[in-house]
């Protein structure tokens, strides 16, 4: 595991793979920092499936609402829902969609991310200045990598845990 600098803003997200650290970007986008670790104290994204996840683009996850494996979990809903705190306002910045990037899953909306979130397995710049970047993956990408692909996946991977730093 990499040093930790800024336990409070770093987030554990347990797969079944291994431990994926993320650096949150609370200076670039504080309200989506904020919300990732709010849900995360709250025991919200354990045990959601990642949903969607498109081979050579990005892992999509974090509908708490539909995608929670081990209680309401309904496929079909997937990818349609979120918390029930209200949707954040878009944090645009100059930030790149780089590989391992954490960007704020919305509908057409740009004010509608609310808990989903995806993980670019790329770069993928075409989504500069388009989706809030709020993270980015310091350890554990090759976890991230091995993810289970489809639209949604067959049999889906899930995040086991995901925990802020400060409190592990």
């Amino acid at each position: 595991m990499p040093e930790i600098k800024d336990p409070e803003n770093t987030i554990i997200m347990t797969l079944k793979n291994g431990d994926v650290v993320i650096e949150l970007l609370p200076d670039v986008a504080p309200k989506h920092s904020a919300r990732m670790k709010e849900l995360a104290r709250a025991g919200k994204y354990d045990n959601v499936a990642f949903h969607r996840v498109i081979e050579g683009f990005m892992a999509q996850t974090g509908d708490v609402q539909h995608a929670n494996m081990e209680q309401n979990y309904n496929p079909g809903r997937c990818g349609t829902g979120g918390s029930d705190l209200p949707d954040l306002p878009a944090e645009f910045s100059k930030l790149p969609h780089d590989r391992g990037t954490l960007g704020a899953a919305r509908s057409q909306n740009p004010n509608s991310a609310n808990s989903q979130f995806f993980i670019n397995f790329k770069d993928n710049h075409f989504l500069n200045g388009q989706y809030t970047v709020y993270g980015r993956v310091i350890s554990g990408m090759e976890h991230v990598d091995k993810i289970a692909r489809g639209e949604p996946p067959a049999s889906p991977d899930r995040m086991i845990a995901v925990k802020v730093a400060a409190d592990v």
